[in-house]
């Protein structure tokens, strides 16, 4: 059993190619910012048009690639949760072939909270870490 309870389609595009007609290294992180901003949208933690109120900054990101993705093939990304931290959390993605549920790469990443009109980082706000917990079934802190 899957230990995502989000997935995100993707539609792997001729542009996203290198020339030896794998996906691109630089578009694997692609897909997981993709999966991690529609993740934060559908607990409604984002709901404006602009980037800036979303209040989240990468600080890290490693990718793990274990099997190439072609043109055409349906993928899939997990997100999820895995840590809540004061100002920061972490997330794991896993990018799947959606036909097999096969795993093509994996990652993790840590992401920290933050005022872009102030410009420092801030608490996770209550109703975020009260969205996440109950949609991960997390425990404080973890």
């Amino acid at each position: 059993m899957s230990s995502f309870r989000f997935y995100h389609p993707i539609e792997v595009r001729y542009g996203d190619l290198d020339p030896q007609g794998h996906l691109n290294n630089a578009r694997y992180l692609t897909y997981m910012e993709q999966a991690r901003i529609q993740y934060i949208r559908s607990l409604g933690l984002w709901r404006s048009d602009s980037f800036l109120d979303i209040g989240i900054i990468l600080a890290e990101i490693i990718i793990t690639f274990k099997s190439p993705v072609l043109f055409g093939q349906p993928v899939r990304v997990g997100a999820r949760v895995t840590r809540l931290g004061n100002k920061s959390f972490d997330m794991v993605y896993s990018i799947e072939d959606s036909r097999d549920g096969r795993e093509l790469a994996n990652g993790s990443s840590v992401l920290v909270t933050y005022d872009y009109a102030s410009g420092q980082t801030i608490p996770i706000p209550p109703h975020w870490r009260a969205a996440i917990q109950s949609f991960e079934q997390l425990t404080e802190g973890g």
